[in-house]
């Protein structure tokens, strides 16, 4: 498959974190940052996105900005095909790996979020055991969209679901999730990606993933996809930095942790103000597309 049709646009690959990078405080794309991608795009630019979220939140939050290439969903276990609305290169967590996690979040007294895949590119979401305060503003706010169905306290279906897990999501207390990450991190059957929550920054996350599965690994995956010969990637949070290490040019935000603006070639202004669609037109407007 090709995208796009300039060859000099075509030569470098842009891809953005979404929270606290591409989306400003508010989590939203603004206008401004809508068209400048939306432009580019129709011009033939390589420009997507690399994320934590899945597809029935991106969706929505992409409606008014125009790519033509895969969205890196679920932080690298698939892409999502805006187009033709399917997954694609699906990387799930072997079943014994799945269940060995979800014991261990559950002896460190969380309780974890179980995200699989199901017919017509439905993602189902287990948790039981009742909701802190967290976890239900994080139900509600994704609670009814299309593409993703909760089951609350429904064990039955649980246990069905470790056959095709994606993902394990966790979170809790930063120090718990960040010793929780430590331990599951030296299972080589899995992925562990550990940070701070972008809006609440005394939250943390965990998600586990199947084997060799990260942003980096997904970005490679759609470099070769793509042709492209240079890599750009942008972000904020700890998660973006594998992806960061393999990258030609690495960017963070300004509002970024400190190890990402540590660890990256570039530090650019704040997610509230257009950053990185700015860096990418800055970008493109020196080749002379």
């Amino acid at each position: 498959m090709h995208y796009g049709t300039n060859d000099d646009i075509r030569k470098t690959l842009f891809v953005s974190d979404l929270d606290g990078t591409l989306l400003s405080d508010n989590a939203r794309v603004s206008s401004i940052t809508a068209r400048i991608i939306s432009e580019l795009s129709h011009e033939g630019a390589l420009i997507s996105v690399a994320t934590a979220r899945t597809p029935a939140t991106v969706d929505p939050l992409l409606a008014h900005t125009f790519t033509t290439i895969p969205a890196i969903v679920i932080t690298g276990a698939a892409m999502w095909n805006r187009r033709y609305r399917h997954y694609e290169n699906v990387r799930t967590i072997a079943p014994e790996a799945a269940t060995t996690a979800i014991t261990a979040c559950r002896n460190a007294g969380l309780k974890p979020f179980i995200y699989t895949l199901g017919v017509e590119n439905v993602l189902h979401v287990y948790h039981n055991g009742g909701l802190s305060n967290k976890e239900e503003k994080f139900v509600y706010d994704r609670r009814g969209l299309p593409l993703k169905k909760f089951h609350l306290d429904e064990p039955a279906g649980e246990k069905d679901s470790f056959e095709s897990t994606l993902l394990v999501l966790v979170m809790g207390d930063v120090d718990t999730i960040f010793n929780l990450a430590e331990t599951l991190g030296m299972d080589n059957r899995l992925s562990i990606s550990a940070y701070q929550d972008s809006y609440n920054r005394t939250t943390g996350i965990i998600e586990i993933l199947g084997e060799n599965v990260s942003k980096a690994s997904a970005v490679t995956h759609l470099k070769e996809m793509t042709g492209a010969e240079r890599l750009t990637v942008f972000g904020d949070n700890l998660n973006d930095l594998p992806m960061m290490a393999i990258a030609d040019t690495s960017v963070a935000t300004a509002n970024a942790v400190e190890q990402v603006k540590e660890a990256a070639d570039i530090v650019i202004g704040s997610n509230n103000d257009d950053s990185v669609a700015r860096y990418i037109l800055e970008s493109l407007s020196k080749t002379g597309f």
